[in-house]
């Protein structure tokens, strides 16, 4: 695993000088995806790549203008949030030919608890089954604890699911588990991936 990411490292710095337009499409309820996407951007521009990122809440433009797609999105009683649905499906063609990724965000990830991790994926599974949409990759990420920003009855569940999987209670404060290393590789492979596929659309 080691060798992998430096040889994906490598590969990423020499393509600095070789950008694409990437675009990051995101859905949020407590900020926690919107923070995951900022920081997406972030790597890429690093990498010498043009990123727009935008909410999907708003009007987040088509994906066909751009060689790559990012979208993420949030569980929440399992289930993402609307908009993005909405807009994989509104650009389900377009999304389809070029290399995409989706990334899923959620407390389960952090879970010591197996049985979270399926339940997890299969959210996951059955939502890009059930809309149709093949991306290149997919990640799961660890979101947040935001008591802060929860409602009473919403902190008073959060708490009792945070005791359960043996998280913090103290609901004074906000808790992030995101592995931010894990994104920041997950990126990094995918430039590498979507940049082999653009090359290879292109010289077909």
């Amino acid at each position: 695993m080691f060798l992998i990411r430096v040889l994906f490292n490598l590969e990423y710095s020499c393509m600095k000088n070789k950008n694409m337009k990437i675009l990051i499409v995101y859905g949020t309820t407590e900020g926690q995806t919107r923070k995951i996407s900022q920081f997406m951007e972030s790597v890429l521009k690093d990498g010498g790549h043009e990123v727009t990122v935008a909410d999907a809440s708003e009007t987040p433009p088509s994906p066909s203008s751009y060689d790559a797609v990012i979208i993420g999105a949030s569980i929440h009683i399992h289930k993402y949030q609307s908009a993005v649905g909405h807009y994989i499906s509104r650009h389900l063609e377009a999304l389809n030919k070029i290399p995409s990724a989706f990334f899923s965000v959620c407390l389960a990830v952090a879970s010591d608890i197996a049985e979270e991790h399926r339940e997890a994926e299969k959210i996951k599974h059955d939502f890009l089954d059930h809309i149709g949409w093949k991306p290149l990759m997919t990640t799961q990420i660890a979101g947040a604890l935001k008591y802060t920003q929860y409602g009473f009855f919403t902190r008073l569940i959060m708490k009792k699911i945070a005791k359960r999987e043996g998280r913090t209670t103290d609901t004074s404060k906000d808790y992030e588990y995101t592995d931010w290393n894990a994104v920041r590789e997950f990126v990094k492979e995918f430039a590498v991936n979507a940049r082999s596929s653009v090359v290879r659309m292109w010289s077909g």
